[in-house]
């Protein structure tokens, strides 16, 4: 299990869960036309923070995690829930959502 401390705060995931800082979105596109906050799409690729030790299949079986910190993820869209770390919303997602891994 591993933790991250930020803004006087330590977050240690448990189970599955992994913590990710995402990437920040380009503020313009490939033709240059600067895109105003609302019209930036949140990134789905992130660093990985901090990762919990594990999930439990219903046999009690622990399920060890396949990604650890540091590395930088494709996460699902819709997967996982913004957690307001300081003035930054990270990710905290279970390993399911968690798509690829970018290199």
């Amino acid at each position: 299990m591993s933790m991250t401390k930020t803004s006087g705060q330590t977050i240690k995931p448990l189970f599955d869960f992994v913590l990710i800082k995402p990437l920040v979105a380009e503020t313009k596109t490939a033709s240059g036309i600067v895109l105003p906050d609302s019209a930036k799409e949140k990134p789905q690729v992130g660093e990985i923070m901090a990762v919990g030790p594990g999930g439990v299949n219903e046999k009690g079986v622990v399920t060890p995690m396949v990604v650890k910190v540091g590395q930088k993820v494709m996460y699902k869209k819709w997967g996982g829930n913004e957690i307001k770390m300081g003035y930054e919303e990270w990710m905290l997602v279970e390993q399911k959502d968690i798509m690829a891994i970018v290199e």
